[in-house]
């Protein structure tokens, strides 16, 4: 059956390469977008993929500094209000131009419920609009980082989610879906001309585009390829063009490759594990009537049963940095000195006779199948390490299209997530995985619901902070002190690996996003 299903999509691949020409790119990754609404989840590949076809205000350039997008100027006005000037004479996809209330209605959306982007806005109290082509927008705050963390809030239409009933996001964490789940409206360079879910997404560039496009092809045929054999075969047989991530096992192999190349950099992302803090009994656990996570020695137990440095060297094969801290190298606020507990299976289990669990109990571990490298290994091997402290785990690994919507309603008690930040600030994951959950987007994705008052003020404290010193050492001392508490268990900052045919050619940025304005390919 195995056989027959690489079968099926390879020929599937075969008929789409018959019919593309050279100006179009053929691009695999092992998962999906799972819903076409830019604000509906805040996760990588999704931003990525949209990311194409919707715009924000600002964008980056491939050394990943501001750039003009929406937004041809800003600046401060006063200590918590900004001023955009906005790029006249663009069109969304429809034809509808893009104004001054399409800004206001954007930013209003991404904070309503349903919505995964508050983490980026909750700062924000209102988007004003001065005239057409004109906004101010108001923090709560003074919001230096302001520009940086508006890079990935996509602009929408407002005509077209009102005509669509999608003027709220439909909510992941409920399975509910809208227009807007299905279809796309951007500004953006391409445009979605046919979405089938989890099978293919075909692009086509935006003829009206308001920048020139040269270079870039007219079409990108994306296609998820979950089983990691077939997405390397489909590459080596050139069945298509830029796929990732290629499997850490077969580097070599599309090195090798005739017509094939692997493209691989340090990634900005950090793989780490969450736990249940907050219930007073676990939901997936056979603990009943206490949780053992609200005990630090537990915590404390379950991070040094963790063989990391086996992890790196069987799982990843090498391609991961082992890291102490939710945020790696590459982020503002990076503490290099800051180390991990050392791996000790001893005192781990000392610590579980201490804390009253020394038989050890049962727990679910959740953990995506297609969203990380190596991801459901890698929660294998966590499950095998707590089995030397009497720590039974059932792991429930599954596609990230359920997996995220069961996470993201807290429905766990331990699970495996990655997290880029996007501004490449320590204060993105400080105010969206350490601070306490408030509903109103801090601690958005703190599924644990860790708190400590003392990180939460000094992630306030950080956000406005304006001497680089004294603003380095409030992240240091929230780190610290989100260390000794083990809020997490940091696991490892993975490689990037692409396998690009040697006819394509394509940026690869830090943050594991793929423009495809970049891309391009030879006959």
């Amino acid at each position: 059956m195995q056989k027959l299903a690489l079968a099926t999509i390879l020929m599937g691949l075969i008929a789409i390469h018959s019919i593309a020409s050279a100006q179009t790119i053929r691009v695999a990754n092992q998962g999906d977008a799972t819903s076409l609404d830019p604000h509906s989840l805040n996760e990588s590949l999704q931003l990525s993929l949209l990311g194409n076809v919707y715009e924000p205000l600002i964008t980056r350039n491939r050394d990943l500094s501001l750039a003009p997008a929406l937004a041809t100027a800003w600046r401060q006005t006063a200590p918590t209000v900004w001023r955009f000037e906005l790029r006249q004479g663009v069109r969304f996809h429809d034809g509808t131009p893009f104004t001054a209330d399409d800004v206001v209605f954007s930013l209003a959306r991404t904070r309503l419920d349903g919505s995964d982007m508050k983490s980026h806005t909750n700062y924000v109290k209102e988007a004003r609009k001065l005239d057409e082509h004109t906004v101010e927008i108001e923090t709560t705050v003074p919001f230096p980082v302001l520009p940086d963390v508006l890079t990935m809030v996509y602009m929408m239409s407002r005509q077209w989610c009102e005509t669509q009933h999608a003027q709220a996001p439909a909510d992941r964490r409920s399975g509910a879906e809208n227009a807007a789940s299905f279809q796309a409206n951007g500004t953006g360079p391409f445009r979605v001309r046919d979405r089938q879910p989890g099978v293919r997404t075909v692009f086509a560039r935006h003829t009206d585009y308001w920048a020139p496009l040269d270079g870039s092809p007219a079409e990108v045929i994306f296609t998820p390829i979950g089983s990691d054999a077939t997405r390397v075969a489909a590459l080596l047989s050139g069945q298509v063009d830029v796929m990732e991530p290629v499997p850490v096992q077969d580097l070599a192999r599309v090195n090798a490759g005739p017509g094939t190349r692997a493209v691989t950099g340090p990634e900005l992302r950090t793989i780490f594990l969450g736990m249940d803090q907050q219930r007073s009994e676990l939901l997936h656990a056979s603990v009943k009537g206490k949780n053992p996570f609200k005990d630090v020695r537990v915590r404390r137990a379950f991070y040094q049963a963790i063989d990391i440095d086996a992890i790196q060297k069987v799982v990843m094969r090498g391609a991961s940095n082992p890291s102490a801290l939710l945020v790696g190298p590459g982020v503002n606020g990076f503490q290099p000195d800051i180390k991990r507990l050392p791996y000790d299976a001893r005192a781990a289990q000392r610590l579980m006779n201490e804390a009253g669990y020394g038989s050890g109990f049962e727990i679910t571990l959740d953990c995506p199948s297609d969203r990380y490298v190596n991801d459901a290994l890698i929660c294998q091997a966590v499950a095998a390490n707590l089995a030397r402290i009497q720590v039974k785990v059932r792991l429930q690994a599954e596609p990230k299209a359920t997996y995220f919507p069961k996470v993201l309603r807290r429905d766990t008690s331990f699970y495996l997530l990655g997290w880029t930040p996007a501004t490449y600030d320590a204060h993105n994951a400080m105010n969206a995985l350490m601070a306490c959950v408030d509903g109103k987007g801090a601690g958005q994705y703190n599924l644990g619901s860790y708190c400590n008052p003392r990180v939460d003020e000094l992630t306030r404290r950080v956000l406005t902070e304006q001497d680089k010193d004294r603003r380095n050492a409030m992240i240091r001392e929230a780190f610290q002190l989100h260390a000794a508490d083990v809020g997490h268990i940091p696991l490892h900052q993975q490689a990037l690996a692409w396998g690009v045919s040697t006819k394509a050619s394509a940026v690869q940025l830090a943050d594991n996003a793929m423009p495809f304005k970049w891309m391009s390919i030879s006959p």
